[in-house]
């Protein structure tokens, strides 16, 4: 409570001050006006009869009586204050747009992409011009419909380079190509619109359940329902009357965490792209939802590439290959089997704590 109380002073140090400074200067300015006013009242007073009309003079004192520097200045204050939401428009206005939806000369095939071979070769990215590298020169292949783990503490880049395979940041240097498509020569909506991510925090929006399964409206309600019989909530959906029309309040509150996150599976499903990202897609979940969602992925992806970032390393045990990171560097690159029987393997430690931690 003293530690609280004192950081309370603090922050309310400077608004009393300048509070203060307010109220000294306010009264300082009234001071001045009203005797700007008696002087004006004075010379009105003595002004020869005839040269102005009484009603004039009476509608110049009634206006003097309500003149106020300090209402003048707090309005001034406020003006400040406000004037601060208009230089952050400008800002706005200044910030680089992103690259171009559609590249007409560069557009990819209708199949591609068909392996979902991934190439990274010597990414480097940071998020501003004058900030350190988050990613340093990572090279490594993600083959066509394996299934990657990428693991590492927090702040090592798991989360940086899913973002730039998507291009939510634009590479430094270096290039990643997918099935020998180089993305950061092609358009953003022919990259994003060909991969899939189910996040850890399932996204919903407001407006009807086939608006957030098949927002573009390329899919017929055949195929919409076969997805959700394919994530398990076809036949629930069904005994409670569900249709495709039932309303989604806003970010999907009248839907529980487990039905969120298989709705984001389903439209994952109905896209079948050949590569997905997961992260760490059933975190906040049961098990009995994450049972659900493995076993989906499994039957429906086994010829994607599916890469997972891995909080829980029990999540990527069962894993083709662990790409391990570390300060933005790549650490180990191999099967979890071959890194579990190496002592001295980074990854091994890091399971160990993990064990150590979860018993404890």
């Amino acid at each position: 409570m003293d530690i609280n109380l004192k950081l309370v002073d603090e922050y309310s140090r400077p608004k009393f001050h300048f509070s203060g400074a307010m109220e000294w200067l306010c009264f300082r300015m009234d001071m001045l006006a009203s005797i700007t006013y008696v002087v004006s009242l004075i010379f009105l007073i003595l002004v020869p009869k005839g040269v102005l009309s009484p009603g004039v003079l009476g509608l110049a004192i009634t206006y003097g009586l309500n003149f106020s520097m300090h209402a003048i200045i707090w309005d001034l204050s406020n003006l400040e204050n406000k004037i601060i939401s208009v230089e952050r428009i400008l800002q706005y206005t200044c910030i680089p747009s992103e690259p171009p939806l559609l590249v007409e000369e560069n557009r990819p095939s209708c199949e591609w992409p068909l392996q979902g071979k991934v190439d990274i070769v010597d990414l480097q990215v940071r998020y501003a011009p004058n900030l350190p590298l988050v990613l340093r020169g990572l090279t490594c292949t993600f083959p066509g419909g394996m299934k990657i783990g990428i693991v590492g503490r927090t702040g090592s880049g798991k989360s940086t380079l899913v973002q730039a395979l998507f291009r939510m940041f634009e590479p430094t240097a270096g290039q990643i190509w997918i099935d020998d498509v180089n993305i950061s020569k092609i358009g953003l909506h022919d990259l994003r619109s060909r991969l899939s991510i189910i996040p850890q925090d399932p996204t919903m929006f407001e407006g009807t359940l086939r608006s957030n399964l098949d927002p573009l409206e390329e899919y017929t309600d055949e195929q919409i329902w076969e997805a959700l019989d394919r994530c398990q909530l076809g036949g629930e959906f069904r005994k409670k009357e569900v249709t495709l029309d039932s309303v989604v309040t806003e970010n999907g509150e009248n839907w529980s965490m487990g039905q969120r996150q298989l709705v984001c599976l389903g439209r994952v499903l109905l896209k079948r792209s050949k590569v997905l990202v997961l992260d760490e897609a059933t975190a906040s979940v049961d098990t009995m939802t994450d049972y659900l969602i493995q076993q989906t992925l499994k039957q429906q992806f086994s010829e994607s590439t599916v890469i997972t970032i891995a909080h829980r390393l029990t999540s990527i045990l069962d894993v083709d290959m662990v790409l391990l990171l570390d300060n933005g560097l790549i650490v180990e690159y191999d099967s979890p089997a071959n890194l579990l029987k190496i002592k001295s393997s980074s990854f091994a430690k890091l399971v160990k704590e993990y064990t150590l931690r979860c018993s404890s």
